[in-house]
């Protein structure tokens, strides 16, 4: 991997993607580190330099290493997660194909590469070209430059990179769905369920119940006020509650949810708590889904 300073476009990378890659670096130089990170913290000793000649709040919280450190516990925590969904996927599917929807700079492949995995990152053709600069292809890692909504990267996939012809897929939507309109997040599952039937989905979501109103506006106050975030760290879209993917057709079938108030890491310990308080743990969640042929009810 390269290793000299690179510049960097911030017009087309976005702050989240930045500070989720600086989270896992600082979780993983931290004591007692939830995620074991090493490539996240070579690639922010590149990117820093590029942060430090500007002036706006997440640079500077970014060069100075002054994220929240809950906000690094939290996106540790769930890297950690997505990580043991992509795990046990790949115990039981050892010529499975995972697909990291909207990867931003994340660098799951590195962490989990155990000489068998396949992995392709997608994310729109700016990151993608950003990330070729720091992380190289190769055979069982790969990179597709598309929109998410851009459904034509699905008949690629199925063409060209699966290992497996016709072999089961775990799809990751980590950050992503809780940033696209509703009736996009809709179209997008349907059409996995239908282009990979049988496939698994893992995707974080959010609480639609606080995107408008007065918790709608106490939530853009905190991404965009407290943490710097611009308009693109608006959520746009939620789910009512865990099993909503289930209205949506026959053959969608919930496994399972997960939030980080419930790990039981000791940098959770004074908060670990909450988990009690359903409005508090289900702000913000992953959910765990099997896309079955469409004609299949969920059972």
């Amino acid at each position: 991997m390269p290793t000299q300073p690179l510049p960097i476009d911030f017009s087309t990378l976005s702050a989240t993607a930045l500070v989720t890659l600086f989270c896992r670096a600082q979780d993983t130089t931290s004591a007692n580190p939830i995620v074991h990170d090493p490539t996240a913290v070579a690639l922010v000793q590149r990117i820093r330099p590029a942060l430090a000649g500007r002036d706006d709040g997440i640079s500077r919280m970014l060069v100075d290493d002054n994220l929240p450190p809950q906000l690094v516990t939290f996106m540790a925590l769930r890297a950690a997660y997505f990580d043991s969904c992509t795990v046990d996927f790949l115990h039981r599917a050892p010529r499975g194909l995972v697909v990291n929807l909207g990867c931003g700079l994340d660098t799951r492949f590195q962490r989990l590469d155990d000489g068998r995995i396949h992995l392709v990152d997608l994310d729109l053709p700016p990151v993608i070209a950003f990330k070729r600069n720091l992380l190289e292809e190769t055979a069982r890692y790969r990179f597709v430059p598309s929109s998410v909504l851009d459904l034509g990267w699905q008949e690629q996939l199925k063409r060209d990179l699966h290992p497996a012809p016709d072999g089961p897929v775990l799809f990751l939507a980590e950050g992503l769905l809780m940033y696209l309109p509703a009736d996009a997040v809709r179209r997008l599952v349907l059409n996995l369920q239908a282009n990979f039937p049988g496939c698994e989905l893992v995707a974080e979501v959010f609480n639609r119940a606080w995107l408008h109103g007065w918790r709608g506006r106490l939530m853009r106050r905190r991404l965009q006020d407290r943490l710097g975030f611009g308009q693109e760290a608006t959520f746009q879209s939620g789910l009512g509650h865990n099993r909503e993917m289930e209205e949506w057709g026959a053959g969608i079938r919930f496994l399972g949810d997960w939030s980080t108030f419930d790990s039981d890491h000791p940098k959770m310990k004074s908060m670990a708590w909450l988990r009690r308080f359903s409005t508090i743990r289900n702000l913000q969640y992953a959910v765990r889904y099997q896309l079955d042929e469409p004609g299949q009810r969920a059972g």
